[in-house]
């Protein structure tokens, strides 16, 4: 039976892991920290390796840095209770099969070795890379499956010289993948140069890219460098590649095909050294069925597809993303970040977000600038959203308060109803009481309870008021 190697400084973790794998009836190896994990692969033949990414002696990552030296070339995990991008990235980078975050789904866990025994030719030939004082890669945040299997993407492509292209919806973060491949790769000291081609008008874009000698048309007054020699040894990024005028796509083919460019106007080539990183919100495969897109350039550029889920598609991500936006903006506007109350988050969450990550982004900067609250509660989005920027509740109109003081009320009732009457007093007193007597009927019993407060002092208050009980 295949043996696996289970590495954890965690007993708990050990115990559980082995007794469920041999009960497959794997042949189990259990060490309790890094130099003796390190030691067993060096010295017997391992199938699969599970590894904690942090343990005394040596760390998971360190292990795997020695992999070339393991005799039977084992397929490594790397266990890790902090899932984030850059763990997942470095995990692949340096040669992982994947990773597993804990606390972990031990059926999950069943799958992923079964499916490393089926894979064992895999090779991960991705090393370390030091870069000191390099840019930090894109941030992709969050942890929904779909992010963290594109962390893993990026880790495998990172070092690797194959275009790629990626593909999704406009505003989900298309370029923050590709700049995070060129950060994370052995271009990364290298230049990194984005070109948005439906930007461009179409008659501009051929001398834009591959330079163009000075006299080659009428407003070429000197030699012009081209976005590819711009980004010679490094990462050209060609947004929105599916607005490429069909003649000139013709031409990129043989540029990615060669490695060479030729200026308008010149007759030498200049060999180069890109690698290219493609993305479009469009379906390319529709247009390339449709004669828009050349099939040849789309076989060239689709050697790794990257498909970036909508926002929609993964709203447990939305509350991460608000929390990061939130810092970002506080860095910008200066201030402290901005929190969002359960309900306000909920809002957010519930959204469909058709400008996806880009989308939301905007709306948290224009929170952020138009209100005044260092909490934001649901009543503040809406206002927002209805083009009215609350700095203070004297600031909303009547007709336009007794709307969100009832779509407030669905959501509170039940949670904490004095909280309510203390939040809206003493600016929203009348329309508060109306929409209270409202939702119970008429019947100041249950409206007392509502606001949480007692019946006599209701009744005070609409005789105060002079609340017309038939208005509502």
């Amino acid at each position: 039976m295949p043996t696996i190697l289970i590495a954890d400084d965690e007993l708990s973790i050990r115990t559980i892991l082995s007794k469920a794998l041999k009960g497959k009836g794997f042949d189990v190896i259990k060490a309790e920290e890094g130099v003796q994990a390190l030691g067993f692969l060096k010295s017997q033949p391992i199938d699969v390796a599970i590894i904690d990414i942090r343990m005394p002696g040596k760390t998971g990552l360190e292990i795997l840095n020695a992999k070339g030296d393991f005799p039977s070339q084992p397929a490594i995990f790397i266990m890790t209770a902090q899932d984030t991008m850059e763990n997942a990235i470095e995990a692949m980078k340096r040669g992982a099969f994947d990773y597993i975050t804990k606390p972990f789904d031990i059926e999950e866990v069943f799958l992923l070795v079964d499916r490393a025994l089926e894979t064992r030719e895999l090779k991960s030939t991705v090393e370390i890379l030091k870069r000191q004082g390099k840019p930090t890669p894109g941030t992709l945040i969050g942890k929904s499956k779909s992010i963290r299997d594109i962390h893993k993407m990026i880790g495998r492509v990172a070092n690797q010289d194959v275009t790629v292209l990626i593909q999704g919806e406009s505003g989900t973060g298309k370029e923050l993948v590709a700049q995070a491949i060129h950060h994370s790769g052995n271009r990364a000291a290298k230049p990194f140069v984005a070109v948005n081609c439906s930007a461009i008008p179409a008659n501009l874009l051929e001398s834009e890219l591959f330079g163009a000698k000075k006299g080659a048309y009428t407003d070429a007054t000197s030699d012009k460098t081209g976005f590819f020699e711009q980004a010679n040894g490094g990462t050209l990024f060609l947004d929105e590649i599916g607005d490429m005028p069909f003649g000139l796509q013709s031409k990129l083919l043989r540029v990615l095909q060669e490695k060479e460019v030729q200026r308008l106007g010149e007759a030498k080539t200049i060999s180069l050294d890109v690698r290219v990183i493609a993305a479009s919100n469009q379906d390319l495969a529709a247009k390339v069925k449709n004669k828009e897109f050349r099939e040849d350039l789309f076989f060239r550029l689709n050697v790794v597809p990257i498909e970036l889920p909508p926002l929609r598609e993964r709203k447990n991500d939305i509350p991460l993303l608000v929390e990061h936006f939130m810092n970002q903006n506080a860095e910008h506007f200066g201030g402290a970040p901005k929190k969002l109350s359960t309900s306000a988050l909920e809002i957010l969450v519930n959204r469909n977000w058709p400008g996806n990550v880009r989308e939301l982004e905007n709306f948290l900067k224009r929170v952020t600038v138009l209100t005044t609250a260092g909490t934001l509660e649901a009543i503040h989005l809406k206002a927002l959203d209805q083009g009215s920027p609350i700095t203070s509740f004297k600031e909303i109109a009547p007709d336009q308060l007794e709307t969100l003081i009832s779509e407030s009320l669905q959501k509170m009732v039940g949670e904490k109803p004095n909280a309510l009457y203390d939040r809206f007093l003493p600016l929203m007193e009348r329309p508060l009481i109306r929409q209270a007597l409202a939702k119970a009927k008429e019947n100041q019993i249950q409206a007392a309870k509502i606001l949480g407060i007692n019946r006599n002092t209701l009744r005070k208050k609409i005789k105060e008021l002079k609340i017309d009980r038939r208005k509502k």
